[in-house]
């Protein structure tokens, strides 16, 4: 079991991985129309996890509350999107598409901000892994080991593009390819590090699991709507972005219903 869960938790930061990976396979930049569908795709993928990952779930282990069951769900979910509100403002940082906003001009200092930006974002995912498989090495909930790995998988899913959209940019300005590939990669350690540490806090997590699994999705939430959405909208062909947001958040319901 602890392999399982070991594998679980890393299989999102493979998914950065390979997605940082293509800086040495692709010699071009991504062009707007690709940058949309990824970024569609991405918010599908936590839009539906944060649905059908999180909020139900948490609407299920607080069943026992009756018709105020959704109270644990909407305090968590409101927490999560403070959380998030308050950190971007804390932490400067550029947007996640750094080919639509005009940022530092010291390359050093935008390649840093760019990291922060995607680390930021991972947070709220890793803490999603981590709530789900402490709930589940409990006992006491409804979570499955699959339901858990669909989770992960569905995460790294996302997480693959996400790993492009920063190495490859990184290279256009000028850092070699191992290096824009370090970086890309660098920002996806939060996720099982946050993962381990929410686990290991599970004496805590546990009583207050509804409210966290749905901190993890408003704090994802929150990712969707001020990063990944105005990037799939912009540009002239902004119905790629929809295409691929639907895309994305049909494959991670189907998994996390087919294997949950």
């Amino acid at each position: 079991m602890t392999s399982n869960i070991f594998y679980g938790i890393m299989i999102p930061f493979f998914g950065t991985l390979l997605g940082s990976a293509c800086v040495f396979f692709m010699k071009k930049n991504i062009n707007f129309s690709v940058q949309s569908a990824l970024s569609g795709f991405a918010a599908g993928v936590m839009t539906a996890a944060s649905v059908w990952s999180l909020l139900i779930p948490a609407l299920d282990y607080a069943h026992e509350m009756g018709k105020w069951s959704f109270i644990p769900a909407a305090a968590g979910f409101w927490l999560g999107i403070l959380f998030l509100f308050i950190l971007d403002h804390l932490i400067p940082h550029l947007h996640i598409n750094p080919y639509h906003t005009e940022g530092p001009k010291s390359k050093i200092k935008k390649t840093t901000m760019l990291v922060l930006a995607v680390t930021l974002h991972n947070i709220p995912e890793g803490m999603a892994i981590g709530v789900v498989y402490a709930g589940f090495l409990s006992g006491e909930t409804n979570i499955t080991a699959m339901a858990a790995l669909a989770l992960s998988i569905g995460i790294a899913i996302q997480n693959f593009p996400e790993g492009a959209i920063i190495s490859m940019p990184l290279k256009s300005q000028g850092l070699h390819k191992t290096r824009a590939f370090v970086y890309g990669a660098a920002s996806g350690i939060v996720e099982p590090l946050g993962a381990l540490i929410t686990i290991a806090a599970a004496g805590l997590v546990i009583p207050a699991l509804p409210y966290l699994l749905s901190f993890a999705a408003g704090a994802m939430m929150y990712v969707v709507v001020e990063e990944l959405i105005p990037e799939m909208s912009a540009g002239k062909h902004s119905n790629i972005g929809t295409l691929f947001f639907a895309a994305g958040y049909s494959i991670m319901m189907i998994l996390d219903v087919a294997l949950g």
